[in-house]
């Protein structure tokens, strides 16, 4: 079955007729990496590391993200500057990266950038001599071009695949990226790896695998990654301020799910605003400050048009045959999970250069289990 993806995948893009996967997957593995010079590869590999995160026990995301995450990280700074996903790092006492030379390097976390899901670690030493990754243009990226996937977990890893799609993408956790890049073949350690065009220039940063990168009569996997140009004009205050100036968005902690032009409440946050004033699951969402809303983009397009955090907000729901309208004093998302957390367990045992870690890997992470 997925071999038939792969090759109505080729079909569907460019001959409308069902090619053959070796043809179409053997050309695109070769013609984005044959542009690149061995020492090329090398200095890009060099320049993706390893990020290891201990999360503990008690905290918010402990149940749906796990207690030991890892995933990658791309420098991007001569300081020891590591751009990555942000659910890796997310309420984590301790971060470590693996470099080139199996290296394990303390790091700290710098920023979790909510609205882009962009997270910053810098490394404590080490990573000097590592020649960061220069930024592209996630704008122009389109569909149909040639990209690369790197990442390193146990070992580096690259992979050439196709931009299958450019467009709106909204999570269920108040989450919304204007103009998200999908790819193909789907690529199993996703979680922080470096999208880079041919030239090896980051154009983003991988986030989930999804089942529909490309939407056809037969909705073809792959990964959704994070655009790039979003974190540039957001790059020096992250780094300085760990977020970005201006009030928060308003945040209701639920989780929700769209289907037949209706927005479910799957889950509400315990102690978060939603539960504070009644939202419960199964609720319908049907308008927010009397406005209609059909879709999860316009939810949270409505939802953040309120105010900043902290304002009130009325929700209107179908709760059984019943409309009801709910008023809730929306939070900020950064007040509800753990800030410096104390570890259960050391990640990096003290005085040690190696750590015996072996996290269940957010490797094969979903649209469905994430909280960027």
């Amino acid at each position: 079955m997925l071999l038939h993806r792969y090759t109505c995948l080729g079909s569907h893009l460019y001959t409308r007729h069902c090619t053959t996967f070796l043809l179409v997957f053997a050309w695109l593995s070769l013609l984005p990496l044959a542009r690149s010079a061995p020492a090329q590869t090398e200095a890009l590999q060099a320049a993706i590391v390893t990020v290891r995160a201990q999360i503990p026990a008690a905290a918010r995301t402990a149940a749906f993200l796990g207690t030991e995450r890892s995933g990658s990280g791309v420098v991007i700074g001569e300081d020891g500057l590591v751009l990555t996903i942000g659910y890796l790092i997310l309420e984590a006492s301790e971060v470590a990266l693996v470099d080139a030379n199996g290296t394990h390097i303390p790091a700290k976390i710098v920023a979790y950038d909510y609205d882009t899901g962009f997270g910053l670690v810098r490394a404590e030493s080490g990573l000097v001599e590592v020649e960061p990754i220069s930024f592209g243009s996630s704008a122009a990226v389109s569909e149909r071009q040639q990209v690369i996937i790197a990442s390193r977990i146990d070992a580096p890893s690259m992979q050439p695949a196709l931009v299958v799609s450019r467009r709106e993408f909204a999570g269920y956790w108040e989450y919304l990226l204007e103009n998200a890049i999908f790819t193909a073949p789907p690529y199993a350690e996703f979680a922080g790896a470096a999208l880079l065009d041919v030239e090896g220039k980051l154009i983003g940063i991988g986030s989930l695998y999804v089942g529909d990168a490309f939407r056809a009569s037969e909705p073809v996997p792959g990964n959704m990654f994070v655009p790039i140009d979003p974190l540039k004009n957001r790059l020096e205050q992250l780094v300085d301020a760990g977020r970005v100036a201006g009030p928060p968005r308003p945040w209701l902690g639920v989780f929700t799910r769209e289907l037949l032009d209706r927005v479910f409440v799957t889950f509400v946050t315990p102690g978060g605003p939603g539960a504070e004033a009644g939202l419960l699951p199964k609720d319908i969402v049907l308008a927010v400050s009397g406005v209609r809303v059909q879709s999860q983009a316009a939810f949270y397009r409505e939802l953040w048009k309120t105010g900043a955090a902290g304002s009130e907000v009325s929700v209107t729901v179908l709760r059984g045959a019943e409309v009801k309208e709910i008023v809730v004093r929306s939070g900020n998302r950064e007040d509800y999970y753990l800030k410096d957390p104390e570890p259960d367990k050391r990640l990096l045992p003290k005085g040690s250069q190696a750590a015996s870690l072996s996290p269940p890997s957010v490797a094969m992470l979903v649209d469905g289990l994430a909280v960027n």
